[in-house]
């Protein structure tokens, strides 16, 4: 069975070779995803590991908190991707103000 890893603050410059170098040493490495902008195509400092259990925890346990490039490296099991819903936002107005006289919505009004 395999799992996923996250390795954060990794180096801006790193690469599918380098990480794939620093997991190898634990076991057979499945699949890197590095995570690019989808703006600018940039590297974004972060990736996922896929590998087996056994060696997936023992590249967490070593190489969490370990420094790479000057940086502490976060390495830890991934977690389940949240469900990101596009709709629903509050773009526009907010607060309590639901349109008509301002002065209604605060209380205000006619104080005679």
């Amino acid at each position: 069975m395999t799992k996923k890893v996250y390795v954060g603050n990794l180096s801006f410059d790193a690469t599918e070779q380098q990480v794939n170098d620093m997991f190898a040493e634990f076991g057979k490495v499945e699949s890197i995803a590095m995570i690019n902008d989808r703006d600018s195509g940039r590297f974004r400092g972060f990736c996922f590991v896929e590998m087996e259990d056994s060696a997936a925890n023992a590249a967490i346990n070593a190489l969490n908190g370990k420094i790479v490039d000057d940086r502490d490296l976060r390495v830890n099991e991934a977690r389940p991707r949240e469900d990101r819903s596009r709709g629903g936002g509050n773009r526009r107005g907010g607060g309590g103000y639901r349109g008509g006289n301002r002065r209604d919505n605060y209380g205000g009004g006619n104080r005679w």
